[in-house]
């Protein structure tokens, strides 16, 4: 084991951290509207009252690019939690179905599910995991070697850190937030020292961002009008209802 050098991991995240931010904008610019009206409740916006056409289509795009950074800061952090782990235990990224880091510590390998935060997951979802590890344990006991295997849900932000038993042989861990960072880097700081250096140059990647936000937002609220108004500029329910939900 290492011990964590901070100076790389600011290093790390100035080089890679306009990663994050110029999928945020190609994402966008590759949008279309119809594609995401057609998973939205056209219901739910007439439950609403919701009659200006800018403020249909804001609502849509605002709940998009939300989910949509969600997933891509969450594959940028899995890369971050990865050099980290590497720097201290010389940890690598699994080639294993489902598994993102595997690495040695305390006589055992450990063999690790990144998630964003730790409200991910449903019963189908939980039981993917469960499979996956099981797979993983499978074949790292099959390979030789008596080796003991430590199966761990990581989570980058939250609080939790629990045993839970499963079905096969072993246990399962889930760490979140200080845990995970701490149980990856051997840092208990961590979690708070990386908030400095993810910020760099924020407000400027933000403006780029806004930029092109700003010009989808007023592409889309034209293509919008133009589609689903009426002559008098009221919003044509029974087009935009057909639109969603129709068989045809």
């Amino acid at each position: 084991m290492n011990e964590l050098n901070l100076e790389d991991v600011k290093l790390y995240v100035k080089d890679n951290i306009g990663t994050f931010h110029q999928k945020r904008i190609d994402k966008l610019d590759d949008l279309e509207l119809k594609v995401i009206l057609k998973r939205k409740n056209p219901y739910l916006f007439r439950a609403k009252n919701v009659l200006v056409a800018s403020d249909i289509v804001q609502g849509i795009l605002d709940a998009w690019v939300s989910s949509s950074e969600e997933g891509i800061f969450g594959d940028w952090l899995e890369g971050l939690a990865i050099f980290v782990n590497n720097k201290v235990y010389g940890g690598w990224k699994s080639g294993m179905d489902g598994i993102d880091l595997e690495f040695d510590k305390d006589g055992a390998r450990n063999i690790v599910t990144i998630k964003s935060g730790p409200d991910w997951s449903n019963s189908s979802s939980w039981k993917k995991m469960i499979d996956n590890f099981d797979s993983a344990r499978k074949r790292l006991k099959t390979s030789g070697g008596g080796i003991n295997v430590v199966a761990v849900n990581g989570c980058c932000y939250g609080r939790s850190s629990k045993r839970f038993e499963y079905k096969k042989k072993g246990d399962l861990y889930k760490y979140c937030g200080q845990s995970f960072w701490t149980y990856i880097s051997n840092n208990e700081r961590l979690y708070k020292d990386l908030i400095i250096p993810i910020g760099y140059k924020a407000k400027e990647k933000n403006e780029e961002f806004l930029e092109s936000y700003s010009k989808i937002l007023n592409k889309f609220t034209l293509e919008f009008s133009e589609n689903f108004c009426l002559d008098d500029g009221a919003i044509d329910w029974d087009r935009l209802v057909e639109f969603n939900s129709s068989i045809r």
